[in-house]
C-alpha cells in the first residue's frame, strides 16, 4: 500500500479523534479567581494580545493591501480575542501583531511573545508536548508542485532528485521519512519561505517542492502565477490545522474552544471559511475551494447544526 494511500485511509479516523478531542465535555461560563494566571492576567493587565501571524500563508495569515495582516485564521482569532475581551470584563482589547516563521513560531509561544498563533500551523503529538491548539480549522496534506512541462508525477519520481522544502515543516519531516523508508535519495533543498521554494523551482536549484496543498494553491493564486507551476501526485501525509496557543494554561485554552464553539453552533465559522475559500480574495483571486466533506465533520464536532 503506498503511504498516500495509507494517509488518506486513516484521515478521517484522526479527524475523529482530534475532533472529539477538541470538543471536549460541554464548558460553561468561566468563573475567575480573584488573581488571574498564566496569559490571562498579563491580557488583563495590559489590556492587549499578542498575535502571531504568517507573512505569507495564504489564504490563512498574510500580508495584505496597505501591509496589513489579513487571513481566514486572522478572522478566527479576532473572534477569539473578542470573546476573551467578554470574558475579563467586557472591555475590547488591543492587538499588537507579531510576525513569525515556520521556524521561529512554536518558541515564541512559549515564550510569551505571542499568545495566540494565527497562521497555518499544523497540530501534531510532538508540538502538542510543547504548545496546546484550538479545535481544528482546517485539513489539508503535503503534495508536490513542479514546473509545467516536467515529467515528474508522483513521489516515485523523486529518485535522486532535488526538492525545496520550507525548514522546520511537517513537509520536511513527512518527506525526509518517505525518502528514508524508500530510498529516493531526494536532494533537500531548504528554504526559510515558500515563496523562496518557487524561487528555488524557477532558477532550477530545485525540481519540485513539497508543501501543504492548500498554502500552494495560495500562493499560486496570490502571485497569479499558476500557468507555471501545476500540482501533482496525492497527498502523502495528513495536516490538521489549529490555532496554537500555550501550553499549561486551561484558563486560556477553555476561552479558545468556546469562542470556536460559539462561531460553530452559530454558522458564523462556514460564513469565514467561504469568505476566504469560495469567494474572491482582496487580490482578486479566488481559492476556489468549497468545504470539505472532513472539515465540516470536525466543526460538526464543535458544534455547526448538521446539514
Amino acid at each position: 500500500m503506498s503511504p498516500a494511500r495509507s494517509a488518506g485511509q486513516v484521515l478521517l479516523a484522526l479527524l475523529l479523534i482530534l475532533g472529539l478531542g477538541a470538543a471536549g465535555a460541554a464548558e460553561g461560563p468561566a468563573v475567575w479567581p480573584e488573581s488571574l494566571s498564566g496569559r490571562l492576567a498579563r491580557i488583563k493587565e495590559t489590556r492587549r494580545v499578542q498575535i502571531g501571524y504568517r507573512q505569507a500563508a495564504v489564504p490563512f495569515s498574510y500580508v495584505g493591501a496597505g501591509g496589513r495582516p489579513v487571513g481566514y485564521t486572522l478572522d478566527l482569532c479576532a473572534a477569539v480575542v473578542a470573546a476573551i475581551g467578554d470574558e475579563l470584563g467586557g472591555q475590547p482589547l488591543a492587538v499588537d501583531y507579531v510576525p513569525v516563521t515556520p521556524q521561529d513560531r512554536i518558541e515564541r509561544v512559549e515564550s510569551g511573545a505571542v499568545d495566540l498563533e494565527c497562521g497555518a500551523t499544523t497540530n501534531t503529538a510532538l508540538r502538542g508536548q510543547r504548545v496546546a491548539f484550538s479545535p481544528v480549522i482546517f485539513i489539508t496534506g503535503t503534495r508536490l508542485a513542479v514546473p509545467q512541462d516536467s515529467a515528474i508525477r508522483g513521489l516515485g519520481d523523486l529518485r535522486g532528485k532535488p526538492v525545496a522544502v520550507v525548514r522546520g515543516t511537517t513537509n520536511e519531516a513527512a518527506l525526509r521519512e518517505l525518502d528514508r523508508l524508500h530510498r529516493l535519495g531526494v536532494g533537500f533543498v531548504l528554504a526559510q519561505d515558500y515563496r523562496e521554494t518557487l524561487s528555488l523551482l524557477d532558477t532550477g536549484e530545485a525540481m519540485a517542492i513539497a508543501a501543504d496543498d492548500v498554502l500552494l494553491r495560495g500562493l499560486l493564486v496570490e502571485m497569479k502565477a499558476p500557468a507555471k507551476v501545476r500540482l501533482v501526485g496525492d497527498l502523502f501525509s495528513f495536516e490538521p490545522y489549529g490555532i496554537m496557543l500555550p501550553g499549561n494554561d486551561p484558563a486560556l485554552q477553555a476561552v479558545v474552544r468556546r469562542a470556536m464553539r460559539s462561531l460553530a453552533e452559530s454558522r458564523d465559522i462556514v460564513a469565514l471559511y467561504n469568505r476566504w475559500f469560495v469567494r474572491p480574495l482582496p487580490s482578486g483571486g479566488r481559492m476556489d475551494l468549497p468545504m470539505s466533506p472532513q472539515l465540516r465533520r470536525a466543526f460538526e464536532l464543535i458544534g455547526l447544526p448538521a446539514q
